[in-house]
């Protein structure tokens, strides 16, 4: 399995929540609404998830090994970091 594509979403409202992302897999399997957050220990990848009936939630896709978790986790910080070199690169050309 490899990602072929990631797509960062930055967002500026929330101090924590630092961007959305989406990836798709092999170009042909994509998984929406990853969240990149900045946690305690620093930047982390959080699945796609859902708002249980008791408030509590559950991650509707995820890695069930820790190699794969650190393959998408690496991917989607590395295409976070560069699309915020590309936004302050624009913000340079002003």
């Amino acid at each position: 399995m490899e990602i072929t594509e990631v797509k960062v979403y930055p967002v500026s409202e929330n101090e924590k929540l630092k961007a959305y992302a989406t990836i798709i897999f092999d170009d042909c399997f994509v998984v929406r609404d990853l969240k990149i957050i900045d946690g305690n220990n620093g930047l982390f990848v959080a699945m796609p998830s859902k708002k249980k009936k008791d408030g509590t939630y559950r991650d509707t896709a995820h890695p069930l090994n820790t190699e794969t978790r650190d393959m998408i986790e690496g991917a989607v910080l590395a295409e976070y970091e560069r699309e915020l070199r590309k936004l302050d690169g624009m913000v340079a050309a002003r």
